[in-house]
């Protein structure tokens, strides 16, 4: 977790903010990610989640549209930018994950011998 973190971090990212990408990145379409949708995802309160969109706004990370179903509710989006900061931070830990195998395969197969 910590390289998670860390890697965020180089990208200009606070964790709660990547955490907010990826929550909005893996929402399914049938139903439109919202601010309240986020807020219970991120296991955050409402207007927290407001403030989190207004700052990865600002940032030029997520736009916000009006829901065409119901006007009083926003739809939130992941811009161009954004996709292209996850595209990194995916390769990134891709190549951590490829970088550990080797260790964690030692450490699974002394697991597996001592339960043996």
């Amino acid at each position: 977790m910590n390289f998670s973190t860390c890697a965020a971090q180089d990208e200009g990212l606070p964790g709660q903010q990547h955490q907010a990408l990826l929550a909005i990145k893996g929402h399914t379409l049938d139903d439109p990610m919202t601010i309240g949708v986020l807020a219970s995802r991120l296991l955050i309160a409402p207007h927290s989640a407001t403030e989190l969109v207004g700052r990865l706004s600002a940032a030029g990370l997520v736009t916000r549209n009006s829901d065409p179903t119901d006007k009083r509710r926003q739809t939130l989006e992941l811009t161009e930018q954004a996709d292209a900061v996850l595209l990194r931070l995916s390769a990134a830990h891709l190549k951590e994950v490829r970088d550990m195998a080797p260790e964690l395969i030692t450490i699974l197969q002394r697991l597996q011998n001592d339960f043996k």
